[in-house]
């Protein structure tokens, strides 16, 4: 298991693919760990040298909660320990943020970014809807200290499964899969670091992203984030959308196939 130390941190981190080749770095959804990417490495490696990380108060990371951190700067960290002067980023929701905080930060060091189900920083909260207002309340009622893993598997299950759809709707091993995935982040529920935003805020800045952008959503994710989805097509000047029919907060994992070809097609267009 490789691992980066940074000031207040051992970054656990894995690569693959030809250390020559294009570069792409790759960032989990705050309910899964670097493991989501499973399903993409062997396909993204045959042309790329493909990098993917835990943040700090995820997976197999370790950190200080005294040592304030700014996730941008971690990514870039991590690039730099490899030697890579430059990589398309790829998150999955709380990691879209990271992605488009980072292409901000570091303009020269970001050739293109993909998010998936994700809200830029500094992004209005909106209303929920009544059955998403529930749920989310059913979570803030439980202890992190008292039942992680019970917290754990709500989160995943109002996420992966969806407010719209019942576990009964969903293939059983892309559930199981998905209380996998959220389940050795349990061990960070009670973390408290300081996280240093960026500012000003991402949201605010969307036009300076002239990037190619891939933004990504599925049609079950919750209210809030299919906002963010048709906001970001409309902020970032060239972007690409695409909806996933059939899968809510995780399409890269519960749509693994088509998500995969989506992705390599898009970063053959652009030469990525």
């Amino acid at each position: 298991m490789p691992t980066l130390t940074v000031p207040g941190a051992e970054l656990h981190y894995e690569s693959a693919g030809r250390a020559s080749a294009p570069a792409l770095l790759l960032i989990p959804a705050g309910i899964a760990t670097l493991r989501m990417w499973d399903e993409q490495i062997d396909a993204l490696a045959e042309d790329h040298v493909v990098v993917r990380y835990d943040p700090r108060g995820f997976g197999g990371t370790r950190h200080d909660e005294s040592v304030p951190f700014a996730n941008h700067a971690d990514a870039i960290a991590l690039l730099d320990h490899l030697g890579i002067a430059e990589a398309t980023v790829i998150g999955a929701s709380r990691g879209g943020r990271i992605t488009l905080d980072t292409a901000l930060a570091f303009p020269d060091r970001v050739r293109g970014v993909v998010t998936v189900g994700s809200e830029p920083g500094g992004f209005p909260d909106l209303p929920l809807t009544d059955e998403e207002q529930r749920r989310f309340d059913e979570i803030e009622a439980i202890d992190p200290a008292v039942d992680a893993a019970l917290l754990m598997r709500l989160e995943a299950a109002v996420w992966a499964v969806g407010p719209l759809r019942s576990e009964a709707e969903v293939d059983p091993g892309f559930v199981r899969r998905a209380y996998e995935l959220n389940a050795p982040n349990a061990a960070h529920a009670t973390d408290d670091g300081t996280m240093l935003p960026l500012e000003p805020p991402a949201n605010e800045r969307l036009g300076d992203i002239r990037l190619p952008a891939l933004v990504t959503v599925g049609e079950y994710d919750l209210s809030p984030v299919l906002a963010a989805y048709d906001h970001l097509l409309e902020r970032l000047p060239n972007a690409t959308g695409v909806r996933f029919a059939g899968t809510a907060h995780l399409p890269s994992v519960e749509r693994s196939e088509e998500f995969t070809s989506v992705l390599r097609d898009w970063l053959g267009e652009h030469g990525l």
